[in-house]
């Protein structure tokens, strides 16, 4: 299960790199950066939970940009692969407890955060290409699982 993590992770670095070009080439819109913002934010954030470190104050829906996003993103992965690298495979179907921003406590599988982690990447990214299309960008990358695998 470590390796399919891993493999999405790998994927979710792969697809944020793309998005993140395509910000890039339409001059940094306010609305996209402001979601991938906020993507990479909660990336951070659930690492913290899950290695029961203070959670990192991080503002979770940032405005703008504050560090690159280019570092943001080669950061975020390799600490996910440092977690994931540094656990045992049982691990996985083990229960982390946390609070959540509004300070109500939750308690969920790593395995089940992870698919959570991976999931809300993909709906930011989608959010940030219609934003991209209501700018004018006429091409998106294409940014399925499917295509990531193929190639």
């Amino acid at each position: 299960m470590k390796d399919y993590f891993t493999r999405l992770l790998e994927y979710d670095l792969y697809a944020n790199q793309k998005i993140l070009k395509t910000i890039r080439e339409a001059n940094n819109p306010e609305k996209p950066v402001q979601l991938l913002a906020h993507l990479l934010a909660a990336q951070q954030r659930w690492l913290s939970r899950c290695k029961y470190e203070t959670v990192a104050e991080n503002e979770l829906w940032p405005e703008k940009e504050t560090t690159p996003f280019e570092e943001l993103i080669a950061s975020n992965y390799q600490q996910w692969i440092n977690f994931l690298s540094a656990i045992a495979p049982a691990d996985m179907e083990q229960t982390v407890t946390y609070k959540n921003s509004a300070g109500t406590e939750y308690t969920d599988k790593l395995v089940d955060i992870l698919t959570h982690l991976i999931n809300h990447g993909t709906h930011h990214r989608a959010q940030i290409g219609q934003q991209l299309k209501l700018t004018g960008v006429e091409s998106l990358p294409v940014l399925d699982y499917i295509f990531y695998v193929r190639n």
